[in-house]
This record gives structure tokens, C-alpha cells and sequence, in this order.
């Protein structure tokens, strides 16, 4: 299938219904207020398109990042030898998991004097979640090879790892990189290796490189959230990723505040998880996830979903 752009996309996407967890109201909650305050942990890089679909949903978005995630110098130095044309005649895809990782990929071949990447050979696989394919346009295929008909875009039909990992098939011992995250301040969520083993099973070599980072925003990050938690005025939360709810309780603490607490002082409150990766993740750090958004490309359908169970209808 051929893109819009002309890139050729080996697996499209597919869209799903959200789903829920748990026992569902009957009907919707009722507010002291007419717009709900939903709070979201996500970083700045997503924060501004998961605002802009709460308030269309006709929620007060409360923006409490736990994380910066973010391409730095050494992150981008780290990056430069795996990109020079050797070594990219070694690899036969690239694996991306998040958006940063792209970014920082298309940082660090802009400012290379010419495209690395041979334009003979076999097709080169770049394989990228949901909306983050985006960022995969002509301007970045221009960047990488000059025959852009050598690169093929692969996005899964599930925005998840182990989806990406599926669609790429078996790997025949080829070298794939994978652009993933330095975590500083916070435990690494089991995501990265999970990602990396199952591409091991499926018979490929991943090459992991630290190409961005993933910190703890400080122990006053979750001073909003806490803040309505203590008031009662907190409808629901939504997170993104395992590390924002680590950082979101690590915060907390500096509030006396843990998850028991939260849930004691807003009985009603709501947590909701982008997708089923997120949700595995909260409940492993003692948070249960109320409602999951299926539709794992987008944002859409967790905020949908959280439309129908809070205020009982869905745009």
C-alpha cells in the first residue's frame, strides 16, 4: 500500500473500540462542576494534542508532567557512530517505540553532509507506533537515503512493542536498531527489555542505543494533582506510560500522599491507561487501572472512553 506521501506502508492501522475495566455506572457521574477535571501526566512533547482531545471532550484538562523526555547532546553523540554508512549497511531495520526516538534519529542524521544510507541494496525496514509514523515523512526519508523507494515504512496494526515485533516477522539473524530511552531517576519499566527479548525470540539482533531520555520531573510535580486530590476535586487521571505513573507516586510521596490515600480521599476518581502496556505497568506499581483506551494509535480512544463512562455519551 502506498502512503499518501508515497513512502510505501507495509501493515496499516487498524482502529478498535475502547474498552472498559470493571464495573461500569449506570449512568453518568454527576459533578459539581459542568466541565470535569481530568488530570494527565503525560510529557511535554504529547501534552498539548492529549489537552486538545480532553477539552473537546468537554473536560478541564490539568496537565501534571512527571517525566521530561527529551534528545540531548549525548544522547545524539551516542547515536552518530551507528549512523555512519558501515554501519548502516550492517542493520536491515530500524525499530522505533516512541516519538522522541524518531526525533532524535531525524536530529542526528540532519546534521550528517549527506544521506548514510546506501541507495542499492535490499528494502530498509522503518518500523514506528501508531501516530508517531508521522514523523516518518519524505523530509525524513530524504534525510536517511537518497532513493526513497529502498526505505519501507512498517507500522503494526497495534500500537504496542510486541505488535511491532510481530509485523516485522521473522528476523533471520538481521541486525535491527532500536532507538530507546535512558531512564535517570526511575526504575526501568519492563517495556524496553520486553521489546528487545521478544525480538531476540522472533530471530532478530537488536542493537540498543540510548538515544533520549526518560527523567523523573522532580518531587514537586505532582503539587497540582495533590493538591485537588486533597480538595476532592479530581474527576480522573490518565497516563500515558509505566515511568509517569512511577513518577507521579514518587511526587506524591513528597506529599503524603500514596495511591490508598488518593483513592480514600476521591472515592469516584477515575484512572484511566492509554493502553494495555500502561495499565500492566500501573498495576505492578500498586496502581488499578479503571478503564483502558484501545485504540492504541491515537489518544482518541482513551479520551472517548472516558467520555462515555463520566459523562455518558461520546462525540
Amino acid at each position: 500500500m502506498e502512503s499518501p506521501m508515497g513512502i510505501a506502508i507495509l501493515t496499516t492501522m487498524r482502529s478498535m473500540s475502547a474498552t472498559c475495566i470493571g464495573p461500569k455506572p449506570k449512568a453518568p457521574i454527576t459533578f459539581t462542576t459542568a466541565n470535569p477535571t481530568v488530570a494527565f501526566t503525560t510529557p511535554p512533547n504529547y501534552a498539548g494534542r492529549l489537552s486538545h482531545l480532553l477539552a473537546l471532550q468537554g473536560f478541564d484538562p490539568l496537565w501534571c508532567p512527571t517525566l521530561l523526555v527529551q534528545y540531548t547532546p549525548n544522547t545524539i553523540s551516542a547515536l552518530k557512530p551507528y549512523l555512519s554508512p558501515i554501519s548502516l549497511d550492517s542493520l536491515s531495520a530500524v525499530a522505533f517505540t516512541s516519538r522522541t526516538g524518531i526525533s532524535a534519529f531525524s536530529e542526528a542524521i540532519a546534521a550528517l553532509d549527506q544521506p548514510p544510507l546506501s541507495p542499492a541494496g535490499e528494502d530498509f525496514i522503518i518500523a514506528a507506533l501508531g501516530k508517531d509514523s508521522e514523523l516518518i515523512n519524505n523530509e525524513f526519508v530524504a534525510k536517511l537515503c537518497e532513493n526513497g523507494g529502498r526505505v519501507k515504512v512498517l507500522v503494526p496494526p497495534i500500537a504496542t512493542p510486541r505488535s511491532l515485533v510481530t509485523s516485522l516477522g521473522e528476523g533471520r539473524n538481521r541486525r535491527v536498531l532500536c532507538p530507546v530511552p535512558v531512564v535517570v531517576d526511575l526504575e526501568e519499566p519492563p517495556v524496553v527489555p520486553d521489546f528487545l527479548r521478544d525480538l531476540e525470540s522472533a530471530g532478530w539482533f537488536p542493537v540498543r542505543v540510548g538515544a533520549y531520555e526518560t527523567r523523573w520531573a522532580g518531587g514537586q510535580c505532582a503539587k497540582v494533582v495533590a493538591e485537588r486530590i486533597e480538595k476532592g476535586e479530581m474527576e480522573a487521571i490518565v497516563f500515558t506510560s509505566t515511568a509517569e505513573v512511577e513518577g507521579l507516586l514518587k511526587s506524591l510521596e513528597e506529599f503524603g500522599l500514596d495511591w490508598r490515600e488518593v483513592k480514600r480521599k476521591c472515592p469516584t476518581l477515575v484512572a484511566a491507561a492509554h493502553g494495555p502496556v500502561t495499565a500492566a505497568g500501573a498495576k505492578r506499581l500498586g496502581v488499578d487501572i479503571d478503564l483502558i483506551g484501545a485504540k492504541f494509535e491515537s489518544f482518541d480512544g482513551v479520551v472517548k472512553a472516558l467520555r462515555l463512562r463520566l459523562l455518558g455519551s461520546a462525540h
